[in-house]
């Protein structure tokens, strides 16, 4: 007797839906709960880098071409470089413009502003001299045919203290014949420098900016961002002013006077315990005469 072998059994396929599946309505809300701020939070992070990257235009306003020299004016004086680069090429760019006196006690450091370059400071270099004083000004980095940087507080401090260096290790004059004379932004960078050489001769403080920074931290878009943590560029004048050892001759015009001495800088004025002398410079046609004679005034009383 035969059997008859099993037969299979037909495999059943399950039947496909009509309808996709759906997506659950919780797990929806959670992704836009979470893409959504994590995308706004991309967008301000962006916006705090382009921030930081381009906050400097808001205080420093360089330009690159140096148009006029001080032939302009007549006087003579020499191109140099220095503070040299790993491959030799000099990092700043400045001019010696030496005294038409046959020996000059002084050594004045020019520190200007922050905008536009060594080809504006040309006036003031002007009385400098006709005041019988050598005169180094430079530029900073990013400023004029000094090397392209971006400027900052730091870097601008650091190039001040190498044409520090360059005067005294290159051009041998003495630390204690040298001042600093700085103006506008300038001003407020030599206090700085200043209060952290207490061996140099004095320091002119000619107009300095009252909270230079709030150029920056005023602006609508520093409200976007923490602009204070992302800017630390402040040339404080209150801390270096306390701090100040050498005698020092300070500038203002009379619209920031005004007679009543409450700007920060005539705070600063106050906070000073060395030898001080103050000067207000009015908008006449006597200002540069005024500047003068209180600066020939007060070079004669650091003879004494």
């Amino acid at each position: 007797m035969t059997r008859s072998k099993p037969q299979p059994k037909p495999v059943s396929h399950p039947r496909h839906s009509a309808y996709p599946p759906t997506v659950s309505p919780r797990w929806l809300l959670t992704a836009i709960a979470i893409v959504i701020p994590g995308a706004a939070f991309s967008a301000w992070a962006v916006l705090c880098l382009l921030f930081w990257q381009g906050s400097w235009q808001l205080l420093y306003h360089p330009t690159s071409a140096v148009t006029l020299t001080p032939t302009t004016l007549g006087l003579a004086f020499n191109s140099v470089g220095f503070a040299p680069t790993d491959t030799g090429a000099p990092q700043l760019q400045g001019w010696w413009i030496p005294s038409s006196r046959s020996a000059s006690r002084y050594t004045v450091l020019y520190l200007h502003g922050a905008d536009g370059n060594l080809s504006d400071t040309l006036d003031d270099l002007g009385r400098l001299h006709n005041a019988g004083v050598n005169v180094l000004a430079f530029d900073y980095r990013g400023y004029g045919q000094s090397q392209f940087v971006h400027p900052s507080e730091a870097h601008m401090r650091q190039d001040a203290e190498s044409a520090l260096n360059y005067l005294t290790a290159t051009r041998h004059v003495d630390s204690h014949s040298i001042v600093l004379d700085g103006k506008a932004l300038g001003a407020n960078l030599a206090l700085e420098v200043a209060a952290a050489h207490p061996e140099l001769a004095g320091v002119v403080i000619d107009s300095p900016l009252d909270n230079p920074a709030g150029a920056i931290f005023s602006d609508p878009r520093s409200r976007l961002v923490p602009a204070h943590l992302l800017v630390s560029d402040r040339f404080d004048t209150a801390a270096p002013a306390a701090a100040l050892r050498i005698p020092s001759l300070w500038f203002f015009k009379d619209s920031t006077a005004a007679g009543s001495g409450s700007s920060e800088s005539s705070a600063a004025f106050q906070k000073v315990e060395a030898p001080k002398t103050q000067i207000w410079l009015t908008s006449s046609a006597n200002s540069t005469q005024d500047f003068m004679n209180a600066f020939s005034r007060w070079l004669d009383d650091l003879n004494k």
